[in-house]
């Protein structure tokens, strides 16, 4: 199964509202993988200002809220 990852941080409120609009969109679809950027210097440096952001395949999904059209295309496939 292909996986999701989400740049997150402890706390952050719009990363915990992305997050729970996310898991019920790919649930039993893609794995989810949630990075918290204060556990990785290079993704705490690239990331800080523009969390949460949703990864898939190496490119920026969405930054910041959901883009349910976005994810529905990768779901779509």
């Amino acid at each position: 199964m292909k996986t999701l990852q989400v740049y997150s941080r402890q706390g952050c409120h719009l990363c915990e509202v992305l997050i729970g609009e996310l898991k019920p969109l790919i649930e039993g679809e893609l794995e989810l993988e949630i990075r918290d950027i204060d556990t990785n210097a290079q993704w705490h440096e690239r990331w800080f200002a523009d969390i949460p952001v949703v990864e898939y395949e190496d490119a920026v999904v969405c930054m910041h809220f959901l883009d349910h059209d976005a994810i529905t295309g990768i779901l779509r496939g």
